[in-house]
Parts: C-alpha cells; structure tokens; sequence
C-alpha cells in the first residue's frame, strides 16, 4: 500500500513528511528561461551525456552538471568521465530560486535560510528513457533536494527510505511543478518508471521531452 497523502487548497500535497508536491509552481517565463540556461549548459564546457554505469549499462536519460560533476558514485569539480573539463559554475540566481522553493513547499517564510545548494543535475527524458529506484546519498549534506520538471509529464514514483520495493507513492509531474524532499524523507528512495511523449507545452522552448532539474547541497569544498 502507498504512503498517506494529505493536500490543500492549492494542489500543494505531502507525500510523507518532508517530502512536498507543489503543482505549477514555475510560471512559462521561469520554464523559458531554464530552458534556454539548460540548452546552453548541455554544450559545455562538459557536455549533456548518457551516462555510463560502473557495470559497463548506459544510462537512459542523459545528463549534463553544473557546480559538481557527478558521475556514479561520486561528486568532481571537473568531467573526467566526459571530457576532463570544469563544469559550469552553479548561479546564485539558481541558489535564489531554491530558497524560494523551500519556503514555498514548507510554507514557512524561514525554510530557505542557509539553504545554499552547489550543485544541479539536468537529466532529459525522451520519450522512452526511464530512471530506476535509487536514493541520491553521495552528498554529505542533508539539505533537502529541489526537484523542477518541464516538459513532458512523466509519472514520479516516490517510496521510503529502506527498499527500492513497496511502500511508494506515484505522482504525475507537469511541467512547472516543484517537487521537494527533504528531512525524514531526504534518503528515500524515488524514480521515475515512465514519461507521457507529447505531453509537454512547446511555449516554453522546449519540443519534445522532458526536462528535471535537481538543486543539491554537496557539502564538499574545493
């Protein structure tokens, strides 16, 4: 059986505690603008690749980084698994927005402070590429991750912090929707089994796929 669920007024929806659904968050001109920051991160310096597994399998979704590169299993400042490269500096403005998306997500005014994530991970879905249940736990931090989506709707399966089996929850993302894990919740275990091509708005500069950017905080120096 699945995790309760508890909702308000405004679509917003916990999951479990700590972890937030906030629907249509991202207005299009916040969708356009990370689209046009997110195609030009995918040309370099490192550039948007499939990434490969230590089992010698290929990723289905590509991935480009920005602050940290990360490759599995482990955070580097440059590409080494790409082209060797320093990847993109992480913006302030991209630390700005996740403030405001834990205040946003937690509804209190006070959940952004200190908040400073270093790190983003842009995965693209076409319409056939999947992500397995995993945890995100190379960070030595245990900020919360802010999770955006554009694009394609896909369907984000949500579990607990113990298996990659049942209890989960499966949400639809939209495009523009905030998806916020943090707290007893930070280490659970999440992915996304599958991606409804053609769902997306082209208006917002995307054509086909769907985008999902993950704001972490490494808590690494260097």
């Amino acid at each position: 059986m699945g995790t309760a669920v508890t909702a308000d007024g405004a679509g917003r929806r916990e999951l479990a505690p700590g972890a937030v659904h906030v629907p249509g968050w991202l207005t299009m001109a916040q969708q356009q603008e990370l689209v046009a920051a997110c195609r030009g991160w995918a040309r370099g310096p490192a550039p948007i690749r499939h990434t490969k597994l230590p089992r010698g399998g290929v990723m289905s979704v590509q991935t480009v980084c920005i602050g940290w590169h990360w490759q599995p299993y482990a955070y580097t400042r440059t590409a080494d698994d790409v082209n060797g490269a320093r990847v993109a500096p992480f913006p302030h403005w991209m630390v700005e927005l996740g403030r405001r998306a834990l205040v946003d997500a937690y509804q209190d005014e006070t959940a952004g402070d200190g908040y400073t994530p270093d790190t983003a991970l842009i995965n693209f879905y076409d319409g056939q590429a999947k992500l397995g249940m995993h945890q995100d736990k190379e960070e030595r931090s245990g900020a919360p991750v802010v999770s955006l989506s554009i694009g394609d709707t896909c369907v984000f399966r949500f579990g607990n912090t113990e298996t990659r089996s049942k209890p989960y929850t499966d949400v639809e993302l939209v495009s523009g929707d905030l998806f916020v894990f943090g707290g007893a919740s930070r280490f659970a275990y999440h992915g996304v089994p599958k991606v409804y091509p053609g769902t997306g708005d082209p208006a917002t500069g995307l054509a086909g796929g769907r985008l999902n950017i993950t704001m972490r905080a490494t808590g690494l120096n260097g």
